[in-house]
């Protein structure tokens, strides 16, 4: 064997004893041909940071599903155990940064988290500041909210609003596009109201036909505002779950929310519910972070509850977009809900139900209440936030949602 071909099989075997952990390493041992496996300085340093979280060297790991192995000490040694006292939270934090890419810490942070119950992560400031915003992050802030120190609370929010600007960020621009062109209106129109006349806009083209000898601007053409910047053109209503389960969901569309609210031609209703029903509008318009801190986690689910609490705020059907966030696990009245949803349609609403707001897989919903909400009128369906302005886009302008919904999603594989 050439020298390049043993040093390619020692990077192997190397990188499958970090995946493994140390109760791999006397196998291993055997594929080199070695007395020991040698891992670099790097290595060991990677090797003691994956195994405080995922190997159980003290029987408080929920279990293995990640392949590292199940036993031992070495390396693992010193960082291993769910306490706080066994690992150095803010030199384990620098290692993992320093050793692994952005999408990877994030995976690591949330399972320091989940596996080994580190929560004092977010509970101290100094620890707190040196965590990677990401949504998964502020899903667990939310559900801890109330645990959070006085002194923490402000980093806390800082990490959230973080968060939020990066998600806002990524959809705005393209939810601004899609609603406008949806709307179909152009920029200025000739109609004669005076509410509607752009000063400044007609002064600005009309400076060449200003009479110097009178002092005074003679316009040739007058522009007006179009009525989309006058008025509210469309009515849209999120009524969002916040059962824990639709943890990351609640967080994107709460900021869809927000970008609804900052367009002048939508009228915006922002409503969350568990078992009961919270109206989080004004908070929704004025700071999404707060909005967010207004969410409570978990608790059951009554559906039926919060589309009745939405109805009133229907005017004209016709201009109404019902956006219904939820895996449609019913606790509440699930005969009423599928009626309210039929009538809604019927009356002219733009109903659509999706199953989770997420970049992640398959979610778990009821399959059967799904598929009568969809036989009455109400497409449900887990969207991406990448297909979400589309299939705004698409309810505005009246297209067929279902027909609609299964072509980006056979677009987006």
């Amino acid at each position: 064997m050439t020298d390049q071909a043993e040093k390619r099989q020692e990077h192997s075997v190397s990188r499958w004893r970090l995946i493994l952990g140390e109760a791999a390493q006397e196998k291993l041992e055997g594929l080199t041909g070695e007395e020991a496996l040698q891992l670099t300085e790097e290595e060991a340093i990677m090797d003691a940071a994956l195994a405080a979280i995922y190997d159980d060297t003290d029987g408080s790991s929920p279990g293995n599903s990640s392949g590292r192995g199940a036993g031992g000490s070495g390396a693992s040694g010193r960082g291993a155990g769910g306490g706080r006292g066994a690992v150095n939270l803010s030199r384990w934090l620098g290692d993992v940064r320093s050793l692994f890419s952005e999408d990877v810490v994030s995976i690591i942070q949330n399972d320091a988290i989940e596996r080994r119950g580190w929560k004092q992560l977010l509970f101290e400031p100094e620890l707190l500041a040196t965590v990677k915003p990401d949504i998964q992050m502020v899903g667990t802030l939310m559900a801890l909210k109330g645990k959070i120190p006085e002194k923490t609370k402000e980093t806390a929010r800082l990490l959230v609003q973080a968060v939020v600007e990066d998600l806002m960020a990524r959809m705005k621009e393209d939810m601004r596009r899609a609603v406008t062109g949806a709307l179909n209106k152009r920029q200025h129109t000739p109609l004669p109201s005076l509410s509607g006349l752009d000063w400044k806009r007609t002064i600005q083209r009309n400076l060449k036909h200003y009479d110097r000898e009178r002092s005074i601007l003679v316009p040739e053409k007058f522009y007006y505002f179009d009525r989309a910047r006058r008025n509210k053109e469309w009515t849209v209503i999120l009524d969002i779950d916040q059962s824990g389960s639709m943890a990351e969901s609640v967080i994107w569309a709460s900021v869809t929310g927000a970008v609804f609210a900052s367009m002048p031609a939508l009228d915006t209703r922002v409503v969350v519910f568990d078992t009961e029903v919270v109206d989080l509008t004004e908070q929704c318009a004025n700071d999404p972070v707060d909005m967010l801190f207004g969410i409570q986690l978990g608790g059951g689910t009554d559906i039926n509850k919060s589309v009745a609490y939405c109805e009133p705020f229907i005017e004209d059907p016709k201009k109404t977009l019902f956006i219904l966030v939820t895996d449609l696990y019913e606790g509440g009245n699930q005969s009423a809900l599928v009626r309210r949803m039929r009538e809604m349609w019927e009356s002219g609403v733009r109903t659509l139900c999706l199953l989770a707001l997420s970049d992640r897989g398959r979610p778990f919903y009821d399959e059967r209440l799904a598929k009568q909400l969809s036989r009455d009128g109400t497409p449900c369906f887990a969207c991406t936030p990448g297909m979400l302005p589309e299939l705004v886009a698409g309810a505005l302008q009246g297209r067929d949602m279902s027909e609609l919904a299964k072509k980006l999603s056979s677009e987006k594989g």
